[in-house]
């Protein structure tokens, strides 16, 4: 029988036979027990004769004799491999161990058979894809590699004795455990999660890493961190950039310096393993996220500065190599994802990373010249195997390590902070961070609440009283802390400094605010006091100093704007000495929300709100009067009005908010502000106004009878449907006239655009039309409609494009004078009138002009016996003046060119100066009323250039004082009657009152006819004369020069007018000219 199996072992066929005889011992020896295939291991080694049919030694000979003759003819082993393998994921732990590592550890004692089965062992993972297999492989795999630290070391001697050996063959399989890490994760809400045999990879990796780093030096072979001292090397993680290019000689104790040169040359894969671990640890674990990220840089680092270094040393351990056996020993030990025996260690790690932070702060102070390769950088060494290592820890673990390790982790902690290093107290905020965060989820819990409060926070807090890096650093972790508990009095502490603590408080404390602020930014609304913060903050407007005071500013910007705006418009109307402060923060504030109407019209609330207190307050003191300047706030419109970009989302509110407030004369004052921008946007204006007109009821007979101007509540809304009516009318008057300048706007002219409109005489209605020009010319021409709403409508009309108006008002006029309806009357001249004004030459050039003038001179024909017939006479006068004014200034424009036979200005001077007037435009009405050469009607022409030497514009006044004045001056010889020679005097008078040095061609004639009406003329001329000579003698120098002459004539006539003249008016009038004249 033994021969028989002996020849089937030998032989190559039937390979099947083969197979499923070594499947049968390989189940009989991986199902045996434990123990009972310890005893017998123990007893039979790998040279051992064949034991009984069927039993576990007849199974270890079979095992042993296909391994041999395997390795003798170098074939694969995966028959005996790949059972072990898979055996290795069923096994539970057990005492006595696992069956798999039980034979690996007897087949290990032999050499030639370890060299074969090691060399299969980590090549079987590479011709196997299955995934199954590769997670057995990996458990194997690092059981072995960790079975050095393992307990009963005399019964694994096969694998202790030779596991240098075995690490390095089982290094090869670096590359390829790699390539499971990467490839084992997938994407999660944007994180990656591992799979459970990439984790297992990873921390096969790390353990096969983590045994070429160590050497010899296991943990329990490690010294205590008690037994830190002075006679220890610093251990530097970046050493000099001077010292790249030193090699070093291995190290004392140093065994095995191929496998450190191993290591680093897997540097590459460990780099890449740190990135898959940072990626996965980055949502769950934050703090060993941290500390994977400081291990990925300094391994960067590493490989930036000793690569070049490490190829000249060849197999010897250069500078790189020795950092990288030193740090990584440590590293791997706390990177790994899953490990049963990290707890065993985790208080003997804690307790040496402390003592060594502790030993190299101590050692090393700033300022030493050993600083940069000994002690900081090894302290920043340690502080990462420390935020690697809390970062493992949760729930009741993390409280328990805390619990008694916290007293000396805090002031170890704290005492980094004042290193100055950034990467230090980065650290240090991690830690702390996840302190707080860890026992914030134990919330309830006593030694939680008291560690935090009692503890931890005071400590933080101390570090404000100073300005140094510790309390730059702790800023973020105070303001995280009180980000995420806001009902605690950490938050009102730091308010408390910031208000009433020292400078050097105060801007500490801001730095904790700002971060705070920073943080709940776009947390809107939480559990954060903004009322409180915001009051605070307001307190500090107009610090001192300028850091708090612009970071005051900022900051305000970021709150809610309804906890702010109150306070600060509230501040700019205080006597306190802050208005300065509070009025560029508070452009800040709405700049910063500058396409955001809410905040827009909460402003102009708190404003409306303000001018009503101020009202209130100042109502008993009618002698000071309200001291309110809107313009205080207001004047910061324009500004805010030039950053916004879309103006479309705002107009509307607008609207609607001065639609609903239309008695709110800061609404007006703010549209005014941006009335360029809504000019910009006029057809959403228009149409906005256009919608809310409709809405409107209209003011008719019916509207009248159901007012009672008695009852108080009728009064209210009598006024309320006022300024209703005003609304629409106060928006359109702040448009800039190139709105109305559109003649192509439907939503302006409507049905005027056909000109169908413009044919007849008809009532002007809105309902007809819908549009905004019939709009106002209804509401103008309304005897029903509120007096200040005619005005406001007649006014409006005048800014209508003349092509429509012209003809409307013509229209209007002359059946409103048929009628003598003064009412309709006078809002057709004050249109004309503000046409004329507004759009000039283009207005006067209308072919309906003459109609026009034709009609007004009509007027002007009428008795003025009743008050309202003077105030239509008057229009009328000051709408011709208005006329010669456009005039003029065409005639100046076109260079001096006579316009054709039409002039305003020389018909108006003829029908003045003409005593038998040839006017043929005057109907010959009324004739009883035309006698003494129509006077009245001269008067009126009279005052018709009086009135333009007013509202002339001064590019005018030469042309006017060139056409004017010669036919005037001359006239007076032949005039007949005294009253109008008085008039053209007063007209003489008004021109030199209004144009003063542009008469100084004919000063001196002027001159001469005062002093000849003076000495001649009749009351009224000698009166005139005195103003005239008055207006003389008041002008300017050049005028005074050239009447010089005159005046000692002047003189003669004053003294004589003063003492005989019949009339007292003339006597007192010529007596103080004679005054002004007269050397004292």
């Amino acid at each position: 029988m033994e021969r028989i199996e002996d020849e089937l072992i030998r032989r190559s066929e039937p390979e099947s036979l083969v197979s499923v005889t070594v499947g049968r011992f390989m189940s009989t020896l991986l199902s045996a027990r434990p123990k009972k295939l310890r005893e017998s291991v123990s007893r039979i080694y790998p040279d051992s004769q064949k034991g009984s049919s069927g039993s576990i030694d007849e199974a270890l000979w079979f095992l042993e004799n296909c391994v041999r003759h395997a390795s003798e003819r170098d074939d694969a082993m995966d028959e005996i491999l790949v059972p072990i393998i898979e055996h290795t994921l069923r096994f539970k732990e057990s005492k006595h161990g696992n069956p798999a590592m039980i034979l690996l550890n007897w087949l290990f004692q032999d050499e030639v058979l370890f060299q074969a089965v090691s060399r299969n062992l980590s090549k079987v993972i590479l011709r196997n894809e299955d995934r199954f297999l590769a997670l057995g492989w990996c458990l194997l795999i690092r059981s072995l590699v960790e079975c050095e630290d393992t307990a009963d070391q005399g019964f694994w001697n096969g694998i202790r004795e030779k596991h240098s050996m075995f690490v390095k063959i089982v290094s090869s399989s670096v590359p390829h455990l790699l390539m499971i890490v990467r490839n084992g994760s997938i994407l999660q809400d944007g994180y990656e999660v591992p799979s459970r045999l990439s984790v297992s990879a990873a921390d096969c990796l790390l353990s096969i890493t983590g045994a070429l780093a160590k050497r010899d030096n296991t943990l329990v072979n490690r010294p205590k961190p008690s037994a830190v001292t002075g006679s220890h090397q610093p251990v530097a993680l970046i050493p000099n950039i001077s010292e790249k290019t030193k090699n070093h000689s291995p190290l004392p104790g140093d065994s095995n310096s191929e496998a450190n040169c191993i290591l680093w040359n897997h540097l590459e894969e460990l780099t890449l393993l740190v990135q898959c671990l940072f990626a996965w640890n980055r949502k769950t674990r934050l703090l060993h996220a941290k500390g994977l990220s400081q291990v990925l840089k300094w391994l960067e680092e590493l490989k930036e500065l000793h690569g070049s270094s490490q190829k000249e040393a060849g197999t010897e351990v250069s500078t790189g190599g020795a950092l990288l056996l030193s740090c990584w020993k440590h590293y791997s030990v706390l990177l790994h994802m899953e490990d049963q025996k990290f707890s065993k260690i985790s208080k003997e790690l804690l307790e040496q990373y402390l003592s060594g932070i502790k030993y190299y702060s101590e050692s090393y102070p700033q300022g030493c010249s050993d600083t940069k390769t000994g002690g900081i950088e090894t302290q920043k060494f340690f502080l990462n195997c420390l935020c690697l290592l809390l970062g493992r820890f949760e729930g009741k673990k993390f409280e328990s390590i805390l619990s008694e390790f916290g007293m000396k982790l805090v002031p170890c902690l704290l005492q980094q902070l004042r290193s100055n290093n950034e990467e230090i107290s980065d650290g240090v905020i991690a830690i702390f961070k996840a302190v707080f965060f860890k026992l914030q989820s134990q919330s309830g819990d006593s030694f939680s609440d008291t560690m935090c409060v009692d503890v931890v926070i005071p400590s933080l807090l101390h570090l404000l009283d100073e300005r140094d890096g510790a309390a730059k650093a702790i800023s973020v972790l105070l303001a995280d802390y009180c980000f995420k508990n806001a009902d605690n009095n950490c938050l009102s502490e730091v308010l408390q400094r910031l208000v009433s603590g020292t400078t050097v408080q105060r801007l500490n404390s801001m730095d904790v605010i700002s971060e705070v602020i920073l943080m709940s930014k776009h947390s809107f609304p939480s559990r954060i006091p903004w009322k409180e913060i915001a009051d605070c903050l307001l307190k500090c407007i107009g610090d001192e100093e300028t850091y708090i005071r612009q970071q005051t500013s900022e900051l305000l910007k970021s709150i809610e704007p309804s906890i702010v705006l109150p306070d600060l418009v509230t501040i700019i109307y205080s006597p306190n000495g802050k208005v300065s402060s509070a009025t560029e923060t508070l452009l800040g504030v709405l700049i910063h929300h500058k396409e955001d109407s809410d905040v827009i019209c909460m402003l102009l609330t708190c404003l409306s709100n303000t001018q009503a207190l101020d009202t209130s307050e100042n109502n008993g003191h009618s002698k000071e009067g309200s001291t309110f300047d809107s313009d205080l706030v207001l004047k910061l419109i324009p500004e805010w009005a030039r950053s916004v970009q879309n103006w479309g989302s705002l107009i509307g509110p607008f609207l609607d908010k001065m639609f609903l407030e239309p008695s709110n004369a800061i609404m007006v004052r703010f549209l005014s502000c941006i009335s360029e921008h809504l000019a910009d946007a006029s057809d959403m204006v228009l149409l906005h106004v256009l919608s809310h007109m409709k809405e409107q009821d209209k003011v008719d007979e019916i509207f009248i009878s159901r007012s009672d101007t008695k009852s108080s509540v009728d009064k209210t809304k009598l006024e309320k449907s006022l300024f209703d009516h005003l609304c629409p009318l106060l928006i359109l008057r702040l448009l800039p006239q190139r709105v109305f300048d559109d003649i192509d706007s439907s939503t302006i002219y409507g049905k005027f655009l056909s000109g169908d409109s413009m044919n007849d005489y008809q009532d002007i209605k809105f309902e007809d039309c819908q549009c905004i020009a019939a709009f106002i010319l209804e509401r103008a021409f309304s005897k029903f409609e509120f007096e200040e709403v005619r005005k406001l409508s007649a006014e409006l009309c005048g800014r209508i494009h003349p092509q429509v108006l012209f003809p409307t008002v013509f229209l209007q006029l002359e059946k409103a004078t048929e009628l003598q309806d003064s009412l309709k009357i006078k809002a057709c001249l004050f249109s004309i009138c503000t046409s004329l004004v507004v759009s000039g030459w283009e207005s006067f050039s209308h072919s309906v002009t003459p109609k026009i003038r034709k009609v007004l001179e009509n007027i002007l024909l009428w008795p003025s016996d009743e008050d309202e017939i003077s105030k239509v006479q008057h229009g009328c006068i000051d709408c011709l003046a208005l006329m010669i004014c456009a005039e003029l200034q065409h005639l100046k424009s076109s260079k001096g060119k006579e316009t054709s036979g039409n002039s305003v200005l020389d018909y108006t001077i003829h029908c003045l100066i003409e005593d038998r007037s040839n006017c043929s435009s005057i109907r010959k009405l009324n004739t009883e009323h035309l006698t003494g050469g129509n006077l009245p009607f001269r008067l009126c022409m009279a005052n018709v250039i009086i009135s333009a030497c007013q509202k002339i514009p001064e590019s005018c006044k030469k042309t006017f004082a060139r056409k004017a004045l010669p036919p005037l001056v001359h006239s007076l010889e032949v005039i007949s009657l005294p009253e109008v020679r008085a008039a053209c005097i007063q007209v003489l008078f008004s021109a030199m009152y209004h144009l003063k040095s542009t008469l100084l061609p004919v000063s001196s004639d002027l001159l001469k006819l005062s002093l000849r009406f003076l000495e001649k003329g009749s009351e009224k001329e000698k009166l005139a004369g005195a103003k005239l000579m008055a207006s003389l003698m008041a002008s300017e120098d050049v005028i005074l020069e050239s009447i010089s002459e005159g005046l000692l004539e002047a003189r003669s006539v004053l003294s004589k007018a003063s003492l005989s003249d019949p009339s007292r008016d003339v006597r007192e009038v010529c007596a103080k000219l004679l005054a002004c004249i007269t050397p004292s």
